[in-house]
Parts: C-alpha cells; structure tokens; sequence
C-alpha cells in the first residue's frame, strides 16, 4: 500500500465512523490523530477499524497533523477532514490519482453538490479545504506546520513558495457538518470567527519567509 489517510479529529465521535469506513471501503489504510478529544472519538474511530493516535491535550489541528504525519511510512498521503458526509471512495482516489501519477504535487478537494452551505463556504474559501492529497515527504517540508492552530495557511504558501503543481478536485456529493450544526449556533459561530481571526493574524504578519 503506497497511500495513507491521515484524519486529525477533535470530539468527532457521532461522525469519524461514517469517513473511516469510506476510506477502508476504498481500500486505504486510515490513521485517526485524536487531538486530545474528551469525548469517545478515539474510541469510536478504532472500533470503526482505524489506527488511533492519542493526543493527552489539545493542540490544534497543526498539531494533529504533525503528530500522524511522523507515523506514517507510505510514501503518499491523504487528508480528510473527520466531519465530512456524502463521501465516496471515488472522490479518494480522485484526489490520488494525478499525485500518485507525478501530474500534481498536491489535489485538493473542494465540495459540490454536498449542500449550500458547505459549497458556499468551501468555495469561498478553497485554500483552508482539509482534503489534500500530496507526496508524504513535500507535506513534511513545509516550514513550521505547527506555527498556527491550522496547518492550511502554512501549506498553501509553501505551494506558492516552492511553485509546487497543484489543483482543486471537485468531489460531487460530498459536504462537510458545519461547526454551527456541532457546537450549536452561536458557539459554532463563535469558533468559525476565530479561526478565520487567527488565520488573517497569520496571513498579514505570521508568514514564514524562506
């Protein structure tokens, strides 16, 4: 097998089955980075047939991501968010196949068709999608991962920054639970408004230079 999943995931356990079922159903390997979640995640994800990395507290999803990208041995990668619905083991392996193939250096996954507001929201702002594809080693290059609560800032400038080959992959039919249906609407608004707070932070001084 050349390809794993990566799922970081916080207090995802009424969804993080459905997504690792999906990817074992396409045959994938699937490793869940729990990000110190109190709830049963971890627990429900292993069950489901994960591999499960405990986080002991939370470090964000950078954090997430670094602590299962240094457990992974297969020379291909793929992320997803723990919260996706309306995914399909052919939207995986849409996002694989121009990496594995040497045409792209990474495929991000940008919703369609999976509801209005995921769509909107994914398409406003395609660069913070969760789903990528790309070569193990070229995500474990991009400088200081882990600067920021979210990884996708940091990766989309080493895009720019390395003229890496990349480009979106439509993934029809597949939607994300938005943070307001999760934590209620105004706490889930609340957490939607600071994250993109920390990310315009990062955007108008925190970049890392090369």
């Amino acid at each position: 097998m050349d390809t794993t999943v990566l799922i970081p995931a916080y207090n995802e356990e009424a969804h993080i089955a459905a997504v690792v079922e999906v990817v074992l159903e396409a045959g994938l390997p699937v490793l869940v980075a729990d990000d110190g979640s109190p709830d049963q995640t971890a627990r429900v994800a292993e069950k489901a047939g994960a591999r499960v990395l405990r986080l002991l507290e939370n470090r964000g999803k950078s954090g997430a991501v670094a602590y299962g990208l240094a457990h992974v041995q297969t020379p291909y990668l793929l992320m997803l968010d723990a919260d996706l619905v309306g995914l399909k083991p052919r939207h995986l392996l849409a996002m694989l196949e121009p990496v594995r193939t040497g045409k792209l250096d990474m495929a991000i996954g940008v919703f369609k068709a999976g509801g209005l507001m995921t769509d909107f929201g994914n398409r406003a702002t395609p660069f913070l999608s969760g789903q990528r594809a790309c070569p193990t080693d070229w995500l474990r290059s991009v400088p200081n991962l882990t600067r920021h609560r979210w990884p996708e800032p940091a990766i989309t400038d080493h895009l720019a920054r390395t003229k890496a080959r990349w480009a979106y992959i439509e993934l029809p039919g597949a939607g994300q639970i938005m943070k307001e249906q999760k934590r209620g609407f105004w706490k889930g608004l609340g957490l939607r408004l600071k994250m993109y707070v920390e990310i315009l932070k990062y955007r108008l001084g925190g970049k890392t230079r090369a």
